[in-house]
């Protein structure tokens, strides 16, 4: 089994001002995944534009002090929760375009947090659609949270990879980044950037600036903080640049080095 994430910054503009799929993107990733080999594969894919601008808008995991905060953030659940069904149900489509079966899987629905992490998740329904060959595509959402005081949370794609991980062991996970890896500065900003080919711990890492974009889910730094937990386990996990042509295949075809490793 893999668990392959695609991240919300390659999959939409996600510095738009508004809600904004990269089709050509999506498409081209879309045809990599079908002509790549797998038995058992798990899509997760991050919010972008679709989640990130409504959820940071009405501060969704805020704690909440009065009613009409309360009646604020549901109205902020709401628009968040619909926004990303929409993107899930463009990524299904053009997963579905390539002739691979997907079946939509909306954590909202079957997951719950305490203090902003998964407590409660039932993945039964989802080992049985992958018995039956079927590719789950599960993604960044808002939920509920045991917490009295904020009531609602952010479930990130790295959170649901680390839960899923732990709890179905997969061979493999591929993160599809906007960049070739994990790196010791920003290479956006930084052209002496280094590349880090492999990660073992916090202290492989130098200095790591965080994103620019909205991002209320912890960026490059939360990524690498879920996948050193999912390589206590033993899984190993790959950031690689998913805008790079025929990167996914590689990667789902078992290519390793082909950006940062995680073990």
């Amino acid at each position: 089994m893999i668990i392959l994430k695609l991240g919300g910054s390659v999959i939409t503009r996600k510095n738009a001002s508004e809600p904004t799929l990269d089709t050509e993107n999506l498409t081209r990733i879309c045809r990599e995944i079908s002509e790549s080999s797998y038995e058992n594969l798990i899509v997760v894919h991050g919010a972008g534009s679709y989640g990130h601008l409504y959820a940071k808008e009405y501060e969704i995991g805020a704690e909440i002090n009065s009613k009409k905060e309360l009646e604020r953030k549901k109205q902020g659940f709401s628009k968040t929760q619909n926004s990303v069904k929409d993107l899930n149900a463009m990524v299904c489509e053009h997963l579905q375009k390539q002739g691979i079966a997907t079946v939509s899987i909306q954590p909202s629905s079957f997951i719950k947090t305490e203090n902003k992490r998964i407590i409660k998740a039932d993945l039964d329904l989802i080992k049985q659609y992958l018995e039956l060959g079927f590719v789950p595509v599960i993604y960044g959402d808002v939920v509920l949270d045991a917490n009295e005081k904020i009531k609602m949370a952010v479930v990130s794609g790295d959170q649901l990879i680390k839960y899923l991980a732990e709890n179905l062991k997969p061979e493999l996970v591929v993160l599809g980044s906007d960049v070739d890896g994990v790196y010791n500065q920003d290479p956006k900003d930084n052209p002496d950037a280094e590349l880090i080919k492999v990660v073992r711990s916090r202290k492989d890492l130098l200095s790591l600036d965080s994103t620019k974009t909205v991002d209320v889910t912890g960026g490059m730094g939360g990524k690498i903080d879920e996948l050193l937990e999912i390589a206590k386990n033993g899984i190993e996990s790959e950031i690689i640049n998913a805008n790079t042509n025929n990167n996914i295949k590689r990667a789902l075809n078992g290519e390793k080095e082909i950006g940062t490793l995680i073990r």
